[in-house]
């Protein structure tokens, strides 16, 4: 219900956000600067409390998506030659299991780009070996995200993973010397404490990782998860208890649910005001166009043989709900820069959003700074459930929908 209130007063329009399926050969950008999303769909187990697509690894399969991969790429080259790229993530599944083809991938991606920043990785601690790390590191990968969720064999448990030496994982990937390490942990899951989290979150830096990434435990409509998350209560407690661990240990918070090391690299999958999307189910956002590829990899390799795109959804912003998309995603970082802003749109914060900023300033949400604007305390934990709400309302939606037909019709989200 509040994301639908606020949906209307954002957008001062009573229709719904519509996903429409149609035929777009390419995603014009406008801008010289934009990041790169590629998807590797792959994983050897399928964890039930992911949300995101994934099918299980079969070689013949990863073999011509990779083909397929590879065209799609060079397609997007011969629109956006040579321009230049503020980072390449690489997330899934579970890239690692493509580990032969990624040097082959990211050199495709050079000779249509111009690198310009970090190039990372998600990975599944399992997976996780000195071979693997020498090759991440000769390829070029300079950033790597594992995926622990906790040290604690209970929480595993409760998530369903096998239990490991997730801490000697962590220390490896140190050992190589990445420019930045994230760890990435679930908070809120069925009786966790606080005790567990926080010894969670110190184990995660004294074993090497330069950030950590604490997301609360979702429970999407099409997962299979056998618990049920903790309530809205107990969540709030164990997100004061990582606030609160986070200033003992001296970290920043550089995001509503990431933590830092102080003077260190920050990095963040989820913040990029523009990028293309590579492989099923992979997004790309322009000024004016959120595009969402098919999730289905049969039907992204057959799309992309013929020589035609692989996006399966498509919303045309206005420019207001441009705006909207912006301000929301910003807002995550704790932070709203006036001069971003201003870049993109050609207009500042305040002419676009005047009334709803004086709003929160008035109720404690946000505080004017030099730069622009940043969230209070009070305004990341407004933000920590809205975007729980968002996710359940919308992100749910779109992706039960998108994994039900490779090629929807139509998605409304009120």
């Amino acid at each position: 219900m509040i994301t639908s209130i606020l949906r209307v007063l954002l957008t001062r329009s009573f229709k719904p956000l519509v996903f429409i399926n149609k035929t777009v050969d390419d995603l014009e950008f406008d801008v010289d600067k934009f990041g790169i999303y590629v998807h590797i769909p792959f994983c050897k187990t399928l964890c039930s409390f992911c949300p995101y697509y994934k099918v299980q690894y079969n070689e013949a399969l990863a073999k011509n998506y990779k083909e397929a991969l590879l065209k799609e790429i060079i397609m997007a080259g011969t629109v956006h030659k040579n321009k230049n790229i503020t980072s390449v993530y690489f997330g899934g599944g579970t890239p690692a299991l493509m580990i032969n083809e990624l040097k082959e991938i990211i050199s495709t991606i050079k000779e249509n780009f111009n690198i310009e920043d970090t190039i990372g990785i998600e990975l599944h601690p399992r997976d996780i070996n000195e071979t693997l790390l020498e090759k991440l590191k000769n390829i070029g990968f300079d950033m790597v995200s594992i995926g622990i969720q906790s040290f604690q064999e209970s929480c595993l448990n409760t998530l369903g993973r096998e239990p490991i030496d997730n801490e000697s994982k962590v220390k490896l990937v140190s050992d190589f010397g990445f420019k930045v390490i994230d760890v990435d942990l679930i908070f809120g899951m069925s009786k966790q404490t606080k005790e567990e989290l926080s010894k969670d979150f110190i184990t995660a830096f004294k074993a090497g990782a330069t950030q950590v990434s604490t997301y609360p435990f979702i429970d999407f409509s099409y997962a299979n998860n056998k618990h049920k998350p903790l309530g809205r209560k107990e969540k709030k407690e164990l997100l004061n208890c990582l606030d609160e661990t986070s200033n003992n240990i001296e970290c920043d918070r550089t995001s509503v649910w990431t933590f830092g090391k102080k003077q260190t690299s920050k990095y963040s999958s989820i913040t990029r005001d523009l990028y293309i999307g590579f492989g099923p189910s992979a997004a790309t956002l322009t000024k004016k166009i959120f595009g969402v590829n098919t999730f289905s990899v049969e039907e992204y390799i057959k799309s992309i043989e013929n020589g035609k795109s692989a996006k399966a959804l498509f919303m045309n912003f206005n420019k207001r709900t441009r705006k909207i998309y912006w301000l929301f995603w910003n807002a995550y970082t704790l932070k709203l820069n006036n001069k971003a802003f201003y870049e993109l749109f050609n207009e500042t914060l305040e002419k676009a959003f005047g009334i709803e900023l004086n709003l929160g300033k008035f109720l404690g949400l946000v505080k004017k700074v030099p730069e622009g604007y940043k969230l209070t305390k009070r305004g990341a934990y407004i933000y920590h459930l809205l975007e729980q709400k968002y996710t359940h309302q919308y992100i749910d939606k779109t992706w039960r929908l998108a994994g039900k037909a490779a090629t929807p019709e139509e998605i409304k989200l009120y």
